[in-house]
């Protein structure tokens, strides 16, 4: 039909010019209401009132499934669906219902086809509504919420017209109160609001509190069931929008059914060739925390389909950190445990001409606009003995492909199910020399395993078409994809190839090097699993990718830090004082409490001598104005002790630097109280601290408009201080790596694994408050 006749056909539907014309340039919803309005034509003739009209282009834009087209038109022309609720009753029933053939009578009543409302019936009902508020509606008059009497009568004649119900409202409560005063009309006072500064200074614990966000006051177990309501229900993946149905489809729905008990199936699903970062944490929350939310299970599956790039090192390291989160998989599988069965399914997928054995090269498939394979069309029978002879090996790398025929929602066509590789398998060894790629792997292990929610992230929206094409290809049970947005850090980088160049580049030690934001870089330097997954539950189930700033992390550290680790006192640059008037012949025992604001969870003890050590920081021979510790004429009190130190004696080193100071002490409260309490450390523990900085000196260190010269270019040159003689106090002596304690006054610090028996080595996790410069 001509452009014209089209605009003609939709404005007689009401559409104005503007909407006609913006229907034109959307071909298949043009396509689908010109059907639907020819159609609705045959019984009405030329002229559709605008009613009809209205719903007709509400069939057309939200209907799904294309067969039921003529079905729904045949009611909408009938009069037999007249309203708004009517038609989405309509749609969400054949949605529900995808196989032939509808039973009209359950059709019929669930769309309240033949349903008359009485005017009797809706005054009834309006007049029971206002009776239930009277009181309500009496005291506060017009500033009542009328939508709530709306709400209710709706709510009992569901399939009434909304604007006579409106009227009736109207009119009963006019009836009640009478017409407005001039008091009915002045404004509600304005509730004044939070100013925006004073939000911004919240602090991470006024937004998180055990593991919930202020913001959205949830947990991340709350929120996942909240969108438990937004998914499908275990054997209800057709009513998924989108989702393709096919004449099997609910018998393997049933069957599925059957096996899983309609229990929620999730998987976290791995690649083995990396360590997992700060964004794999979201999807293993996301993935585990669905299925606990739901009562359901979760898999632990390793893509292990590209033995080039697999090591053994990946594997443990994965389920570590699964493990370290806190979540338990049901079962860890690999997908090379189902390899003889993909195999068979690939070779059924090409006697039903869905796949061909392609010689194009690599090259040539690149890109989306790549030209079809000249192979596509090649025999079924010598596709099926190419195919052979590709797992016996008799073509090189690169020379031949099994492509699966379909075209994906970015444009790429044919996408390659298996591909020749020569090399050894960890745990399959040399049995294959072909191995499937993700795209023909994934939905079929899902499919084996009978996962309810594949759970992925938005970049796999593009092959929903292939998992669903697949599935359905070979007449296996077909689950549902659902994507959320990935999860990323400001001033990181977390690409495999990119951790592996700073390696190289000797930018970083390893791939848990503290400075990264691998899972096991941040649990050397201390951040407790907790604190990762509260920082998720912060962030939350969100659809579109979220890039947060470090200092939040860093903040949900702090906040289970703060109840977690007990104190410990460190001096980082050491200047020894004598006491001179120590008070005793020998060391005197201190008693510290292990957490100062709940002294319930105990005390640990230190020895104090005539020697301490303090910070060179908190002594100063000529002090700025507002300078509070040590200085001449100025004592400081110890923490802990009871004691107040006053200066007597500076001595200095041949070079003019201060080497050691002598001091008396006298007790806290025979005298003026001091202006400031220091930490100390006496017959103190020698150990190595590591002081650690932002790795990147910018926030984006991977875009070229904001670091021209790449990214290696961008590393901090201070982003690491290694202090080799710090002084400890000995409460941590026993102290294992990964051990965490709060540093009086410096920060939270963690036992790192490079830890030996009489030097111990600490990482300085976070600092004790953030650093408003990174905020």
């Amino acid at each position: 039909m001509a452009a014209l006749d089209s605009l003609s056909l939709f404005t007689g539907l009401g559409l104005s010019e503007h909407k006609a014309r913006e229907t034109l340039k959307n071909t298949a919803l043009s396509a689908q209401l010109r059907e639907a309005a020819t159609q609705a034509q045959q019984t009405l003739g030329s002229t559709i009132d605008k009613a009809t009209g209205t719903l007709l282009y509400g069939l057309a834009s939200r209907l799904r499934d294309p067969r039921r087209l003529s079905f729904l038109v045949s009611y909408v022309a009938n009069k037999k669906i007249h309203t708004e609720l009517q038609l989405s009753a309509a749609l969400e029933y054949v949605r529900s219902h995808p196989l032939d053939p509808i039973n009209t009578e359950d059709f019929e009543q669930e769309c309240g086809v033949g349903v008359m409302v009485t005017p009797e019936q809706i005054e009834e009902a309006v007049e029971a509504t206002i009776n239930r508020h009277r009181p309500q509606l009496l005291e506060e008059r017009y500033r009542f919420n009328m939508g709530l009497l709306m709400g209710e009568a709706r709510a009992v004649l569901k399939w009434a017209d909304g604007r006579t119900i409106k009227h009736e409202v109207d009119m009963q409560v006019l009836h009640l109160l009478g017409p407005k005063t001039e008091t009915d009309l002045e404004k509600k006072p304005k509730v004044s609001k939070a100013r925006p500064e004073e939000k911004d200074r919240r602090t991470a614990k006024d937004l998180m509190e055990n593991g919930e966000a202020a913001d959205q006051g949830l947990s991340l177990m709350e929120q996942l069931r909240g969108e438990a309501l937004k998914f499908h229900r275990p054997g209800e993946n057709y009513k998924t929008p989108g989702y393709v149905t096919t004449p099997h489809t609910m018998d393997l729905l049933k069957q599925h059914l059957e096996i899983t008990g309609g229990q929620v199936r999730t998987r976290f699903p791995p690649e083995p060739n990396g360590i997992l970062h700060i964004g794999h944490a979201k999807a293993i929350n996301f993935n585990f925390g669905y299925a606990k939310a739901n009562n359901g299970i979760c898999f632990l599956r390793f893509d292990d389909t590209n033995p080039e790039k697999e090591e053994a090192k990946f594997f443990t390291a994965i389920c570590d950190m699964v493990s370290w989160l806190g979540y338990t998989p049901y079962k860890v599988t690999y997908a090379s445990d189902y390899f003889d069965q993909l195999y068979v399914w690939a070779v059924e997928l090409i006697h039903r001409g869905q796949a061909y054995v392609c010689h194009q090269r690599g090259e040539e498939l690149k890109g989306h606009n790549s030209l079809p394979s000249p192979w596509r069309d090649r025999p079924i029978e010598e596709s099926l003995l190419l195919f052979e002879a590709m797992r016996k090996g008799k073509f090189a790398e690169g020379e031949a492909t099994l492509r699966m025929k379909l075209v994906m929602e970015d444009g790429k066509m044919d996408p390659v199910a298996y591909r020749v590789k020569y090399t050894p398998h960890h745990r399959t060894g040399d049995t294959w020399c072909i191995y499937p790629t993700y795209d023909y792997t994934h939905c079929l292990c899902d499919s084996i395993e009978h996962i309810t929610h594949s759970l992925c992230t938005k970049e796999f929206q593009a092959r929903r078409s292939s998992y669903f094409w697949l599935c359905n290809a070979l007449d296996v049970y077909c689950p549902v994809q659902w994507e959320y947005g990935r999860l990323n850090l400001h001033y990181a980088v977390v690409s495999k190839r990119k951790i592996l160049q700073l390696v190289a580049a000797c930018a970083v030690r390893d791939w848990d090097d503290p400075r990264l934001f691998t899972l096991t870089a941040l649990r050397r330097r201390g951040f407790p699993p907790e604190a990762i997954n509260n920082f998720c539950a912060r962030v939350g189930v969100t659809v579109a990718q979220t890039t947060m700033e470090p200092h939040l992390l860093e903040a949900c550290v702090r906040d289970v830090l703060n109840d977690t680790a007990p104190r410990a006192m460190a001096v980082l640059e050491p200047l020894q004082v004598i006491i001179t008037n120590f008070p005793a012949t020998k060391s005197l025992d201190v008693q510290v409490p292990n957490f100062p604001a709940d002294e319930t969870k105990g005390f640990h003890h230190v020895p104090f001598g005539p020697m301490v050590f303090i910070e060179r920081t908190d002594f100063k021979e000529e002090p700025e104005p507002g300078y509070k510790r040590l200085a001449w004429g100025q004592p400081v009190g110890l923490r802990h002790t009871g004691y107040v130190i006053e200066l007597q004696n500076v001595f200095k080193g041949p070079t003019g630097c201060v080497e050691s100071l002598e001091v008396t002490c006298r007790q806290a409260d025979a005298g003026e109280k001091p202006k400031a309490f220091i930490h100390w450390v006496s017959q103190p523990l020698t150990c190595e601290i590591r002081l650690y900085e932002r790795l990147f000196q910018h926030k984006n260190p991977e875009d070229p408009a904001e670091v021209p010269g790449g990214f290696l270019s961008d590393v901090n040159p201070a982003s690491l201080q290694v202090v080799e003689a710090a002084l400890v106090d000995c409460s941590v002596a026993l102290a294992k790596p990964f051990d965490k304690f709060q540093f009086e006054r410096l920060g939270y610090f963690s036992v790192d694994p490079d830890s030996c028996q009489g030097q111990l080595v600490f990482n300085r996790t976070v600092t004790l408050k953030e650093d408003p410069g990174k905020v």
